[in-house]
This record gives structure tokens, sequence and C-alpha cells, in this order.
């Protein structure tokens, strides 16, 4: 079978832009188009609606301006109307080379919004192709609302193409304007149409309000389409567009026959520059650009990958420049933890390993997210620690309240015999202190000094990351440390104090 080539066309700085509360700058629009055109190497970008402001007016005069010297002008599409030169004139003055013309594919458009006939559209259809060219400007022309149109207004639709072309017309551009086409309907639908005009070209866009924007992409490449119409995270209006990262995995993995110039390593970098100009956060679950789509959770699932990767497919990360990660929970097991061991270059013999998985296990009961990061943390606050537990401190009460002094209640078991007590301090931790320096008073036993007292998170964590707590104690000439370890810096040195007092009491 003959390979099929099919462009890819980025409208993420146009329609993706009509996604509520995104707007992007003249610097950001920039930035997005020189990592679209230049890596991620799609083939075309739309980059704006023409006469909507003047700081749209800026950001595509700059766009054109590096364009022209980077060699993509023709491959930088404007949207524009049907409004006698209007958008023309304004393209011109902003040095874009090709327009997109937005014209109505459903007679119920024509009708009932400009209330022309079809006579009407199409002679000022040519004058505005034939301005553009006078002008040096190419023309692409989209059918909006073609999806309805081919369902109810067909004798228009194919009327409408015909005399398109007779026109100096690139590509005809056939929207799902509203996201209702089914994968069978757009089969059906594209395929009439690339029969009943086999030199002629034609780009899909479809929108994803029944989730099936991918499913009807693949079904317009198998009917012959040309081009696609795709967006950056699959954003746009309502639910969005057909999304570039799953669309492309989709064609190089299940359309062998049809070739594409996108490069899928630069994907993932892509969406997330989108996620942060935007503030349009990618859901997690995403297919291959969310933050857990590449996570295995379950333990035999890492068990299986480290037999002979057993729950791999072709979809590995690598492709879109991310690693594969085993996730540290209640549902990990050993082997997810090995696996994340052998990423640090760290090892345990199986009672030690069984020992860390049951305090991740603890961890992740009490919703706490843990990393690879923590690993270290958890394993030096496991393993360090080997005195018979003669001390458990069973519960406190930490207040604060602005202008009084901190306030704890505190109860500890020493050796079968609980204690309960309440002190003020400095703080929570130093209140806390001197509750349990007072309950040790009554077994007559001395307290260490705490002369260091050092906190730490793993580096690139977030405010619910663990927090480690390494306090330096001195009792008469002797020093040592203990760490406590907890989601909440009183919590993981008031168990970083535990230890200590396990220590004196042992």
């Amino acid at each position: 079978m003959a390979t099929q080539k099919v462009e890819i066309m980025d409208t993420t700085l146009r329609d993706g832009e009509q996604t509520s509360s995104v707007s992007f700058s003249a610097s950001e629009k920039l930035t997005i188009a020189k990592l679209l055109l230049e890596e991620l190497k799609v083939d075309r970008i739309e980059i704006a609606s023409a006469r909507v402001s003047e700081g749209e007016f800026q950001a595509v005069k700059a766009i054109t301006t590096w364009a022209k010297e980077a060699g993509f002008i023709d491959a930088v599409e404007v949207l524009t109307f049907v409004d006698k030169g209007v958008s023309i004139n304004w393209m011109e003055e902003a040095g874009a080379k090709v327009q997109n013309l937005l014209t109505k594919g459903s007679l119920n458009h024509l009708t009932h919004q400009l209330k022309k006939t079809p006579d009407q559209h199409f002679k000022e259809i040519k004058e505005a192709i034939a301005l553009a060219e006078s002008k040096g400007i190419k023309t692409n022309v989209y059918l909006e609302d073609w999806s309805n149109g081919m369902r109810h207004s067909k004798a228009y639709v194919f009327e409408f193409l015909a005399f398109l072309a007779t026109q100096p017309v690139v590509r005809i551009m056939l929207p799902d304007t509203l996201g209702i086409l089914t994968p069978r309907e757009s089969y059906e639908f594209v395929k009439e149409i690339r029969e009943t005009y086999p030199n002629l070209h034609f780009d899909f866009h479809a929108h994803n309000d029944y989730d099936l924007g991918v499913s009807n992409v693949m079904e317009a490449i198998k009917a012959g389409i040309n081009g696609l119409h795709l967006t950056v995270n699959g954003m746009g209006e309502r639910a969005g567009n057909a999304p570039m990262a799953s669309t492309i995995a989709v064609i190089n993995d299940f359309l062998p026959d049809v070739k594409i110039g996108v490069n899928e390593k630069v994907l993932y970098t892509v969406s997330k520059l989108v996620e942060n100009f935007t503030g349009v956060m990618i859901p997690a679950n995403k297919p291959i650009i969310g933050a857990n789509v590449f996570t295995q959770t379950a333990g035999i699932h890492a068990d299986g990958d480290n037999k002979n990767n057993l729950y791999f497919s072709d979809l590995m990360p690598e492709r879109f420049g991310r690693k594969r990660q085993y996730a540290l929970g209640k549902a990990s097991g050993k082997a997810n933890i090995q696996k994340n061991l052998q990423e640090l270059g760290l090892q345990l013999n199986d009672q030690d390993l069984k020992k860390v998985t049951q305090r991740i296990i603890e961890l992740g009961d009490k919703k706490q997210v843990v990393t690879k990061e923590d690993l270290p943390y958890i394993i030096s606050d496991v393993l360090d620690y080997t005195y018979e537990e003669k001390v458990i401190v069973n519960s406190y009460v930490l207040t604060h309240a602005k202008g009084l002094r901190p306030t704890t209640t505190v109860s500890i078991t020493i050796e079968d015999e609980t204690f309960e007590e309440s002190a003020q301090g400095d703080g929570q931790f130093d209140a806390f202190m001197n509750a349990t320096r007072n309950i040790f008073k009554r077994k007559k036993t001395t307290l260490p000094n705490l002369i260091d007292y050092a906190v730490r998170i793993p580096p690139g964590s977030r405010s619910d990351a663990l927090c480690e707590t390494i306090i330096t104690w001195k009792n008469s000439d002797k020093e040592f440390k203990t760490r406590g370890l907890d989601s909440d810096q009183t919590v993981s040195a008031i168990k970083a104090t535990e230890k200590m007092l396990n220590i004196i009491i042992n």
C-alpha cells in the first residue's frame, strides 16, 4: 500500500486560545510558534484571528517577522472573514501570507446567520480569494459547521465544493465545529468528498465534545484526508479539539502507512510549556502527557516489569522524552520499592526491605504522597534505630494562639506506666519538650540537651512533602543524633525526640 502523507496543522494559538480564560501574550505566542515549527516540526500553525485586537496584531507581526527570516512564512496561517477586504488589509499590515477564510459549510448557518443565498455567498468568497491573490496571499477555506452540513444539507456542501474547485484555493478545511460526528460518519463523509474530488487537498478539524476527537481523526485518515488540525493538550472551545499528543501516538502506532513529520520526543516539552503559559493544568491521567500515565502503582506490575517487562506496551515513555515511574504508597509492594531503589543505586537485604515497605504502606494509608526522593529519608528513619521500644508518645495536643505562649499537653507511656503533663514554651516543640522533661523528672531521669536541630525535605519536593528532622543531643560528654520523618515538621521533631527517649531509657 502506498504511503499516505498527512499534514499536521497546529491551531493552539488560534482555536486553542478560545479555551475559557486563556489568552497568550505576544511573547508567549512567539515562543510557542518557534517551538511548534522548529522543534515539534508540525507542518503549519494557525496563530490568530484577524481584526481581533491590537495585541493580536502585534503578536502576529512578531511571528511573521521571525518566520520570514527562518523560512517558515508559508507555514503561518491566520483566520480571516468574508468582510470586503478588511481581514486582507489586516493580514497585509501584519505580514502574514496565508489566510484561512471562514465561510459557511451548512445551509442552516448560511440561511439563518448570514441570511444569504448560496450564490450571494459564493460571489463574496470569490472576491475575497481574488483580493488575497492580488496581494500575494494564499487561501485556505474553512467550511464552518461542515459536519451538520453533511448531515442535513449535503446538496449545498457539494454545490459549495464544486464552486471551490474552480477557485485558486490551496486547501479546503472540513471542521466538525460542534464536535457532533461519530467515527463512522467521519469516515463516510470524508470518503465521499475525497472520492468526488481526489485532486483537491482536504483538512479535517475535529472537536472533542463527545471525547471522540482522536477516533474521528483516525477514521478521517483511513478515508484519505490530507491534513489534520490539532491542538496542544487538546485545548479549544468547550471540550477542546483533537489533542496533539494522543493523535500523533495513535498515527505512529496504528496507521503504519501514514507518514507525518512530528517529533514525538518534544510532545511533552511543548505540553508543559503550554500548561505553564495558560495555567490550564494537564489532568494527571491525560494520555501521553499526564503526570500518572507512565507510573505503575500496583506492586504486581513492577514485579512483572522486573520479569521480562510483562506490563510494557509500545507506548514507551522514552518515545516522548519521559521515564517510567513506580509509585510508592499502600499498594506498592516490594517490587515497586526495588525499582525505585535501583534508580537511586541503593540495595537493601530482604529484612530491611520488608521494614521499609511496611513504613511506606503506613505513610500511604495516611494519604501521604511518597516520592522516589523520599526513599533515602525513609530508609535512614527505619534502619538507624534498633532499640527496644520502652517509651511511647501516646498522644499530644499542640496549641498556638496569637499573643499567647504555645502550650502542649502530652501523654507518654514509660515501661507500661502512663504519664500526662502540660507545659508552655517559646514554640510548640519547646512546650512539648518542657512537658516531657516534667514527666521524666518523675522517673528521676534527666533528659539530654538539644544542641542542634536541622530540618530538610527531599530536593524538588512540594509543600506536602515528607520532612526529616535531625536533632543532635548531648548527654554528659556524649553526643548522638536521632531522626524523625513526617509530613508535619513539628511531628517529625517529636518522632526524633521519641527515639531519643528510648535511647536513654535503654
